[in-house]
């Protein structure tokens, strides 16, 4: 029996599957992990904790499953992107804390430089923004003692989550990554597929501190004595989004995809063409396969399933999350009542870093459930952004497939078709992330012949159409436009008298 194990290693959770041939899952374990927030605007993790982490989830999935490590065919990864760890090479220690892709510690350095927004985007595909790795891997080597000299002496070691776990799981033998991480740093020329010496001279980076970029679909190495019963090989790698894209089979130009976890990232799949976008989309690599890169538009949203997070952990006006569904459908509407989510920004196509969140629209009659529902309203608001916007620099698809733990959410799933007024299709699989890191292990395996036999394994849960009227839905994306537009002009103020 081939079975393939996943480590989704996430924002919020590290977590690992095992996966039959077709797609099932066969056992699974997962392990919250902490979030850190030295300041306002900062956040970390404990880079050791999320090791230890993956290690127990690892193990416990197996067993779950009923196997050894001996059974598993190999492991795919796919990890929280642009997350940014700097370890000694000798010890294996960090020598800080990751710091994460929403930080924003770096926004008046990338400010400061908003003059060389489009000399990076020619060569990255990316936006001069504090989301990426570069400039928090500047940040560490400016902030520890001695840090830059020894990046600059090779004694240190960069990665994002990807190439920590690969160090770690291989008993720090392999110092890799593969395109679709390297891609998110800022570091990485989209043209000649590889580090580019200029950007590591405006950023700062000692390329001693990079890892060796490969294709997703590739030998990454083996598992380490100690680290499973018995040795098993790492064979495919790619960011979180990426590997979304290729869990929903979006291998032909114009599929797109939607992942609603802690933040909301939606990919549209361009094919071989590098789509240079005027609405300040991100151009990326969705997947790079026998050295060839197929290239996406991506837009990202910072706070998603994190709203929910923030109703529950912060103003406790749920107690868990499967409360917003009755909640949101208990009212017919908001009342004019729009929660922007900009707790750490807006992502795009605004990328406004300065920007907070805010509850518009309150009168004496709203109430929690008005609330929550425009919590999971921005949702689809937001993703309409996003949309817009590649339809202008692309086309327009015919269907949006969606995934992640939010869309288990009906309410919220007819929502999103209603607000985008196109068909919403969520598969049989909703965490597409992992199953996407299993399906390149299963290519470069052998399992899947192709990437047309890995799209057979794809199957529809549920098509979502709109039933809400066009008019209807754009008088209320109007409204969100509106309640942005104070947002933004409040953190203008707000930066102008700070």
């Amino acid at each position: 029996m081939t079975a393939l194990v996943a480590i989704d290693q996430g924002t919020t959770s590290t977590r690992t599957i095992v996966f039959a041939r077709d797609g099932g899952s066969l056992g699974s374990h997962q392990v919250e992990l902490p979030q850190h927030y030295p300041q306002s605007g900062w956040v970390e993790h404990d880079a050791a904790e999320i090791w230890q982490h993956t290690q127990r989830c690892l193990r416990a999935a197996i067993a779950d499953a009923g196997m050894t490590a001996a059974d598993i065919t190999a492991i795919g990864i796919t990890n929280q992107r642009e997350t940014t760890v700097v370890w000694d090479r000798a010890s294996g220690q960090p020598i800080h804390r990751a710091i994460v892709w929403q930080d924003r510690r770096t926004s008046g350095w990338c400010a400061e430089r908003a003059d060389r927004s489009d000399w990076l985007a020619a060569r990255t595909g990316l936006l001069l923004d504090p989301y990426f790795s570069a400039t928090k891997i500047a940040w560490i080597l400016d902030h520890v003692d001695g840090a830059r000299a020894r990046a600059e002496a090779g004694e240190l070691a960069f990665g994002t989550i990807d190439s920590w776990l690969i160090w770690n799981l291989t008993g720090g033998r392999v110092h890799v990554t593969d395109a679709t991480n390297a891609c998110r740093t800022a570091l990485f020329n989209l043209d000649t597929q590889d580090w580019d010496d200029e950007l590591l001279e405006f950023f700062g980076v000692p390329r001693a501190l990079l890892p060796t970029v490969c294709d997703s679909a590739s030998e990454f190495g083996v598992t380490a004595d100690g680290v499973l019963d018995h040795p098993v090989p790492i064979r495919g790698v790619a960011g979180d989004q990426q590997a979304a894209t290729i869990g929903q089979a979006c291998f032909q130009p114009g599929m797109v995809k939607s992942t609603y976890g802690t933040g909301c990232f939606m990919v549209l799949n361009t094919g071989s063409e590098r789509v240079a976008s005027q609405n300040r989309l991100l151009t990326t690599v969705a997947y790079r396969l026998n050295g060839q890169p197929t290239f996406a538009l991506e837009g990202s949203i910072f706070v998603a399933g994190a709203a929910v997070q923030w109703l529950r952990d912060a103003v406790h006006l749920i107690q868990n999350a499967g409360e917003t569904e009755r909640l949101a459908a208990s009212v017919d509407s908001t009342n004019g009542v729009y929660l922007v989510p900009a707790f750490t920004g807006l992502g795009a196509p605004y990328w406004d870093p300065e920007a907070r969140g805010a509850i518009l629209g309150l009168t004496r009659d709203s109430g929690i459930a008005h609330i929550v529902r425009a919590a999971l309203e921005s949702v689809g608001y937001q993703t309409r952004d996003l949309m817009n916007a590649m339809r202008e620099d692309a086309l327009m698809p015919v269907e949006l497939r969606v995934d992640g733990g939010m869309v288990v959410n009906d309410w919220l799933t007819q929502c999103l078709a209603d607000v985008l007024q196109l068909p919403v299709v969520r598969p049989r699989v909703v965490e597409t992330t992992a199953l996407g890191a299993a399906f390149l292990a299963g290519l470069q395996s052998g399992v899947y012949a192709s990437l047309d036999e890995i799209a057979e394994q794809w199957a529809e849960d549920r098509r979502f159409t709109p039933a809400l009227a066009a008019d209807r839905a754009d008088g209320l994306y109007n409204g969100w436009l509106a309640a942005v537009a104070r947002v933004k002009t409040a953190a203008s103020a707000t930066t102008q008298t700070a």
